[in-house]
């Protein structure tokens, strides 16, 4: 499968390169997590989806865990259908111990996301025939205190490297399911899409991230997230209409 493909030459690509301080510990999900990863790929990734909703980078409660974009266990497990082993990162932090599904803690954001898409299409197969949904980099970093530090946070040098393996993956998958539309879950998604695919046609939106830090977010973020996507064209209808 192609998706698989890309997935495994990303997780190769981003292996090969080093973060200083103050990043301290690098978790690559794509790696110890490459199970679930591949089984949301096949059972998810086969159709020509609409829209490609694009998120940042793991969480250290979802997709650090589960290897599924905001993959907050019970969502994973209970609504989407995956459960597989999860292996442990080489090097990981005694605050951010990675238990796979056997986490006990909710990741918020995968909750808002896919809790959205389980209201408004019932069934995940109704949500993948308009829906796909990735992240830009699979990579989550940690601060030595445990913090963890985002994507958009590292100095130059490191993210020119990571973008360009990050930039490549995303066009192959572009390239592989052909959308009409990329939305960038939050500003920075949106701007590495943009960047990523200029020049290729593709539209490039943006929808707000359902992150708890953001104060929007936490003030009906499904609501935000719909009307967004309406703005862009997308109509969300509900799982019973």
């Amino acid at each position: 499968m192609e998706l698989v493909e890309i997935a495994r030459r990303l997780r190769i690509d981003v292996a090969r390169l080093a973060f200083a301080q103050p990043v301290a510990y690098v978790y690559n999900p794509l790696a110890y997590a490459w199970k679930p990863h591949r089984a949301y790929l096949e059972r998810y990734g086969n159709g020509e989806p609409q829209v490609i909703l694009l998120g940042m980078n793991p969480g250290p409660f979802g997709m650090a865990q589960t290897g599924v974009p905001f993959g907050d266990v019970g969502m994973v497990r209970d609504w989407l259908g995956i459960e597989a082993p999860v292996e442990l990162p080489a090097r990981e932090h005694p605050k951010r111990l990675v238990t796979g599904f056997r986490c006990p803690r909710g990741e918020v954001s995968g909750q808002r996301l896919w809790g959205w898409a389980r209201d408004n299409f019932a069934t995940p197969q109704r949500f993948f025939e308009t829906f796909f949904v990735a992240n830009y980099c699979p990579l989550a970093f940690l601060e030595a205190s445990g913090r963890n530090r985002t994507p958009d946070k590292l100095p130059r040098k490191e993210s020119l490297a990571l973008f360009k393996a990050c930039d490549s993956a995303l066009r192959r998958t572009v390239e592989r399911q052909r959308p009409e539309l990329v939305v960038g879950i939050g500003r920075f998604a949106a701007d590495r899409a943009a960047a990523a695919l200029k020049g290729s046609g593709i539209r490039i939106g943006i929808m707000p991230h359902p992150s708890p830090a953001s104060p929007a977010a936490n003030r009906g973020w499904a609501a935000q997230a719909t009307r967004a996507l309406a703005e862009l064209g997308i109509a969300i209808g509900g799982a019973n209409s």
